[in-house]
């Protein structure tokens, strides 16, 4: 403005032009339909024209008479709000418009003074002191407003919990773990993994032309950095409501490593759902927000939305950061790979939000969360197999069912699928230690690569540590038949999970098949090792007669019947938990053991009566379907000799 200063008209006639360049400024002003930028060029021309007028009429001696009547006149519309409850955009349009054109005013008057330059003007100094005190009280109505419409104008954000399929805990322990729910495995792509459509609006939209507008004005005044101040304090406060749901930000580093494992395997479930909600969903439409309300005004939006998230950020950060620092229990194994395959698959939306520098350090952090992730999926992978094999008993599980410890590990390997390419990217490097490759011999030279990928030959060393353990714990049975109904029990179970799961494509067909083999023979050796001795003394020693003496029947009867009650009542308390397994096992057990029994009085007719005869045949038949029903039963009523 120093240009217009040495530009000061001196003579009438020139101060004829002013005036009528004034006159056309304020005539363009009141045109309707102008752009706003036009407008703006107006309202600071106007504001120019009269300041070279005022500085003529201080030479003149009439002072800054139009500056002081025009900044009255907006400090009588600011003022007005002072004294008035209500908030200026809930009165309408009109009025907040009205507010925004004073500030205008106020803001053009006060540049128009700074620019002259004429020294000492008691006149000026007091109207750019009063302009500025003026401002003032607008930017700090303006901030209230701005305050009051992101608050008033939320959004809830309140998406459903989406529970995952792996809510069942283990415990680790290794000896509680039930079957889990076959439909489980079902559910793991629940929760979306889309990015850009998920965006919602976190303020409604009508509001945001007000909020812009808002911070164009205190962007102009120089109040830029208090704008900021107050739209990161009420967006920041949204966030961490919505994230105290989490309940993990008050956990530090000690917290989280003391949890329970059932409470930490909670909040790593809540973590790895809560971290594609924040990232993908939230700060995804928090950034949106940014951009509409700061786009044009530089890095600011930028630095808005940094500060807006970067506590809450932290926050998952510092947990994720906590439980990769370990102990790696076996138990963790499978919120582990949870949470890396989240992670993992989050990157590039992180990336994508903070791809300025000033959030460098946010990407940086999480890469390295990544690392350390994997890290100790799998440190904790190889505790699980260590703990497999390790897992000792000092007593025999009773009655020989299905052992706890085969019932955890196979259970839990059976989500080892739904983690594939994960478990074989981690694996791929520790796959030379497996000592259970794929054999050409068993599958085939064109086994598929599920069979022979790193995961697969870890699922068949964890199969044949549970297999070893399984045959140490069978060596606690003192009665060699129980030791084959535990085996075949255990080995049966194992069969069946892969069957009826996807470990059979990694796990192949010859290992069922193998698997079979083996828990039929253990039921042929239990037959062997408890009928045998039964069924012996039916036998005729001179097979070349027809009948034998009735003292020799009559004591091979009672023997039998003592053998076949000492055999119910132990096997009776015995277990086969599965149905068609028991019922396979009777019936073979009763062809063999009837037919005997049948064929023994069939050739003894003559010497049957009551006295020598306790069980008949029926009687045996029936019998022997009391048989591993886990409930001891005796013959306490029966006939005596």
């Amino acid at each position: 403005m120093d240009e217009c200063q040495s530009a000061i008209p001196t003579n009438e006639g020139d101060l004829h032009v002013v005036a009528a360049a004034h006159h056309v400024v304020k005539a363009l002003g009141a045109t309707k339909n102008l752009s706003a930028d036009l407008r703006k060029i107006l309202i600071d021309l106007d504001a120019h024209l009269s300041m070279i007028t005022s500085n003529i009429d201080s030479k003149g001696g009439r002072g800054f008479v139009d500056v002081e009547e025009r900044l009255k006149q907006a400090e009588r519309k600011i003022m007005s709000w002072e004294s008035d409850q209500a908030m200026i955009w809930d009165s309408g349009p009109g009025e907040a418009s009205e507010y925004l054109e004073a500030v205008d005013e106020i803001q053009t008057l006060i540049d128009g003074l700074q620019d002259l330059s004429v020294n000492e003007n008691r006149k000026r100094k007091e109207l750019l002191h009063s302009a500025v005190s003026v401002l003032q009280v607008a930017m700090s109505r303006l901030e209230e407003e701005l305050i009051h419409l992101l608050v008033q104008h939320r959004q809830q954000f309140e998406p459903k919990y989406m529970s995952s399929r792996r809510d069942v805990v283990y415990d680790e322990s290794f000896v509680s773990v039930e079957d889990e729910p076959a439909e489980e495995t079902s559910s793991r792509n629940c929760s979306s993994d889309g990015s850009g459509e998920y965006i919602v609006d976190l303020v409604h939209a009508h509001v945001i032309p007000d909020i812009k507008s808002i911070a164009k004005v205190m962007s102009t005044s120089d109040y830029g950095k208090e704008f900021c101040e107050a739209f990161i304090g009420v967006r920041k406060e949204a966030l961490e409501q919505y994230f105290a749901i989490l309940e993990i930000g008050k956990l530090s580093t000690e917290d989280v490593l003391k949890l329970e494992w059932t409470s930490m395997s909670s909040k790593m479930n809540k973590w790895t759902w809560y971290m594609k909600i924040i990232f993908r969903v939230y700060l995804a439409s928090e950034k949106r927000l940014c951009d509409q309300v700061l786009g044009d005004f530089g890095s600011a939006k930028s630095f808005c939305f940094l500060e807006i998230s970067k506590a809450t950020i932290l926050c998952l950060l510092n947990f994720g950061e906590a439980i990769a620092m370990g102990p790696h229990q076996p138990e963790k194994l499978l919120r582990l790979l949870d949470m890396y395959e989240a992670l993992a698959d989050l990157l590039l939306d992180i990336d994508t939000l903070f791809k300025e520098e000033a959030g460098s350090f946010i990407r940086l952090e999480f890469h390295e969360l990544l690392e350390k992730l994997g890290d100790s999926s799998i440190a904790a992978f190889k505790a699980f197999e260590v703990a497999i094999s390790s897992n000792g008993s000092v007593y025999p599980f009773p009655g020989g069912g299905v052992h706890p410890l085969n019932k955890y590990v196979m259970n839990y390997i059976r989500m080892f699928p739904e983690y594939c390419n994960t478990l074989n990217f981690l694996l791929k490097d520790e796959h030379a230690d497996v000592a259970n490759p794929v054999n050409e011999s068993e599958y085939g030279q064109n086994a598929s690569l599920s069979i022979s990928c790193p995961m697969a030959c870890h699922l068949r060393s964890i199969t044949s540590f549970l297999e070893s353990n399984l045959h140490k714990k069978s060596k606690l049975y003192k009665d060699e038949a129980l030791q084959h109904i535990f085996l075949m029990n255990n080995i049966h179970y194992s069969v069946q999970k892969v069957k009826g799961s996807e470990l059979r494509l990694f796990l192949g067909d010859e290992w069922i098949r193998k698997h079979n083999a083996k828990f039929q023979q253990h039921a042929m050796n239990y037959e062997r090792a408890t009928w045998s001795s039964v069924i012996s003394v039916l036998k005729d020693d001179s097979p070349g007669s027809s009948s034998m003496s009735k003292a020799t029947f009559k004591e091979r009867c009672k023997a039998f019947s003592v053998a076949f009650e000492e055999v119910y009542k132990t096997q009776t308390s015995w277990c086969i938990p599965d149905p068609q397994l028991r019922e396979d096992l009777r019936i073979s057990t009763s062809l063999k053991v009837v037919h005997a029994y049948r064929t023994f009085l069939g050739r003894n007719t003559a010497h049957i009566d009551d006295k020598c005869v306790k069980h008949t045949v029926e009687d045996v038949e029936k019998l022997l379907l009391d048989l591993f029903e886990g409930s001891p039963r005796s013959l306490r009523n029966s006939r005596r000799w």
